[in-house]
C-alpha cells in the first residue's frame, strides 16, 4: 500500500512539474510571438506596400496579384487600381472604394483584385493649412515646400480634407484580354466627371526622385467625396482652404507576381511619356 501511494505521490508531482514547464513555455512563447508581432506592426506602420510596378500596369498588366483582403492587411490609406483596370482605387480610413468608369463608387470586395497599388499605414507626422490654390500645378507646389523642408528622399502619404471649388476626376472601363497599353486604353475608355464645391478627401503620394522606373516621382492624386459617392484619379482642382495631413515614411516594400506573362514584360523599358500621358492626360 505505500508503494502504491509512493508511487502517486510521485506521478503527481512529475505531472504538476510538466505542467509548470509546459505552462511556462506557453507564456515565454506568448511573449516572444506578442513581441515580434509588435516589431512587425511598428515595421508595417513605416513602409509603403507597392503592388507590382506603375511601369507593368502602364504595359498592359491588368492581371491581379493579390485581392483586396490581402491589400487591407498592409495599410489604411493608399491608390491603386484593380484587375482590368476595372476604376479608380482610393483607401481611406482602413476602407478600399472603386471608383467605376460610369462615375459610382461603391466599396469594393475582398475577393477583388490588385494588379497595382501603394498603401500604408497612416499616422499623422506633419500638419498644414493649404490656401488659395488655383490649380493642380499649384498643390504640387505647396506639398513639394513641406517635402523640401522635412526630406525629399523619403516617402509622404496625404490627406487633404476640404471643400473643393473645382474637381475633375477620371475613371476607366475594365479592359478585356487582349489587354491594350494603358495609355491607349485610356485613349478610348476614359471616362471623366468634374464637380464643384464637393466636400472630400485628396488621397496623394509622394515618391522620390529615385523611384523612376518603379513608379513616378512626385505627386500622385485620388479624390473621395465625403458622401463616398464620386472619386477618381485627379485630373485637375482648386480649393480656397484645405487642411492638409502628412505621413512621412522611410521604407518601401514591393509585390511582384510570377505569372509567365509579367515576367516577359520589358520593365526597363522607357514608359516615362505614355506614365506623363497617363498621369496628367497631357501628351
Amino acid at each position: 500500500m505505500k508503494k502504491i501511494l509512493a508511487i502517486i505521490l510521485m506521478s503527481a508531482m512529475i505531472i504538476s512539474v510538466s505542467g509548470c514547464s509546459a505552462a511556462q513555455n506557453t507564456s515565454q512563447d506568448t511573449a516572444q510571438n506578442t513581441a515580434e508581432d509588435a516589431v512587425k506592426d511598428s515595421s508595417n506602420r513605416e513602409s509603403i506596400y507597392q503592388v507590382a510596378l506603375l511601369q507593368s500596369l502602364t504595359q498592359g498588366y491588368y492581371d491581379g496579384i493579390i485581392k483586396v483582403s490581402e491589400l487591407k492587411e498592409h495599410g489604411d490609406i493608399g491608390i491603386g487600381t484593380f484587375e482590368g483596370v476595372n476604376g479608380e482605387m482610393i483607401v481611406l480610413d482602413g476602407k478600399v472604394y472603386q471608383a467605376l468608369g460610369d462615375g459610382s463608387v461603391q466599396e469594393a470586395d475582398n475577393d477583388e483584385t490588385v494588379p497595382f497599388s501603394n498603401v500604408t499605414f497612416f499616422d499623422k507626422d506633419i500638419t498644414s493649412d493649404i490656401s488659395d490654390i488655383k490649380n493642380i500645378d499649384a498643390l504640387k507646389e505647396n506639398l513639394d515646400k513641406t517635402v523640401n523642408e522635412n526630406g525629399r528622399n523619403m516617402f509622404y502619404f496625404v490627406k487633404l480634407n476640404g471643400t473643393f471649388s473645382k474637381m475633375n476626376v477620371r475613371s476607366e472601363l475594365k479592359q478585356k484580354k487582349p489587354y491594350k497599353s494603358l495609355d491607349k486604353a485610356l485613349a478610348t475608355d476614359q471616362r471623366e466627371f468634374n464637380y464643384k464645391d464637393i466636400k472630400g478627401t485628396v488621397v496623394a503620394l509622394y515618391c522620390p526622385d529615385y523611384m523612376d522606373g518603379l513608379n513616378t516621382p512626385g505627386w500622385h492624386f485620388h479624390f473621395i467625396s465625403d458622401d463616398r459617392k464620386k472619386g477618381g484619379h485627379i485630373l485637375e482642382l482648386a480649393f480656397d482652404n484645405a487642411e492638409a495631413e502628412m505621413d512621412k515614411t522611410s521604407e518601401f516594400e514591393m509585390k511582384l507576381s510570377d505569372n509567365k506573362t509579367f515576367q516577359k514584360l520589358e520593365l526597363a523599358k522607357d514608359v516615362s511619356q505614355a506614365i506623363k500621358k497617363v498621369e496628367t492626360n497631357d501628351d
